[in-house]
């Protein structure tokens, strides 16, 4: 991905990076600028549960292996943890940390880790005079029509609501911190390398991979058929984070591909990767509130950020297999 910006001998800093997405920032770093001062902050998983049963963090050391960089164990709910950053002279902020379960109903926690924390990275970056690149979402839209665009939001889960005030807080410093440089990127349905540990809301690709790997019939809503998504491999989303760093001003924008696929399109393909001829399991969609069809508007995004999404869903779909595979049968713990 091409970007005029040298990262070497930058001090960068990823919150939520021990989780899906913050680990493959981590490491696209590594990788590409080797003289980069990469730090980790991510509070990593503990055994507590949100009110729907589900882990309240997806941090995970596994993630991180092989990670040369700095690592901080501290949770951005605490003003201790983050003292901690007041050691570095930091030049990018990529804040992915957050409670990011659209099933979950734990208001108060959930504004608090998504809502509150901003302000304190927000200062932080304010004494550096740090760029920051942050996680909004898609869930900001809920339920409205496709394709979704930026300035006409419903959220429908305290999650998306955090984000949409991620984003206010963020539009606000245009005129509290003019010389800030904030941007917000609404991830759509994000695939890939590292998300495993997330569980039970790991990506449906990986889920259907491991019920195909089981052989067991794939379990879809029914009219799965007529359920669409606007599926993005991760390394599409890390060419919209890199690219975001370009921008002198702030921004937000959606990343996502344009094109919605459906659910059926990805057990079809999977079954097709994994040479299984299982068919599938339909049963009712028990949820209230379902997005049925999301499609990002990116022409602000291609055109403020030269962004220009490269992997399609069967290309994603099969280079993620063997991912797939490795992780078949193992343990999320």
């Amino acid at each position: 991905m091409h970007t005029k910006l040298d990262f070497n001998n930058k001090t960068i800093l990823i919150t939520g990076g021990a989780g899906f997405i913050g680990s493959n920032i981590a490491f696209y770093f590594q990788e590409n600028y080797p003289l980069a001062k990469v730090i980790v902050f991510d509070c990593f998983r503990s055994e507590e549960l949100l009110s729907n049963g589900n882990l309240k963090s997806f941090g995970h050391y596994k993630n991180l292996v092989d990670f040369k960089g700095t690592v901080i164990c501290g949770n951005i709910n605490n003003k201790q943890d983050l003292e901690r950053l007041n050691d570095y002279q930091i030049d990018y902020i990529f804040h992915q940390a957050a409670i990011s379960d659209t099933r979950a109903y734990d208001q108060e926690l959930i504004i608090r880790t998504n809502v509150n924390s901003f302000y304190d990275l927000i200062s932080i970056a304010s004494k550096n005079n740090s760029t920051i690149v942050y996680a909004s979402s898609a869930s900001t839209y809920g339920s409205l029509k496709s394709p979704q665009t930026i300035g006409n939001e419903a959220p429908e889960n305290p999650y998306g609501y955090s984000k949409l005030a991620m984003d206010q807080i963020a539009k606000k410093c245009e005129y509290t911190n003019p010389e800030l440089c904030i941007v917000g990127l609404r991830y759509f349905n994000v695939y890939g390398s590292r998300e495993f540990y997330k569980g039970k809301t790991a990506s449906m690709v990986i889920q259907l991979g491991h019920q195909i790997l089981d052989n067991i019939a794939p379990r879809l809503f029914e009219k799965s058929e007529n359920i669409f998504r606007d599926f993005i491999h991760i390394d599409d989303v890390i060419q919209a984070i890199i690219k975001s760093c370009q921008l002198q001003i702030n921004g937000l924008y959606n990343v996502g591909t344009g094109k919605p696929r459906s659910f059926q399109d990805i057990s079809d393909i999977l079954q097709k990767e994994l040479n299984s001829e299982l068919g599938n399991q339909y049963f009712p969609n028990p949820y209230n509130g379902y997005q049925y069809h999301t499609q990002a508007n990116i022409l602000t995004t291609k055109n403020d950020l030269g962004y220009s999404p490269l992997i399609t869903l069967e290309e994603g779909i099969k280079s993620y297999i063997p991912e797939i595979k490795k992780f078949h049968g193992q343990e999320y713990t």
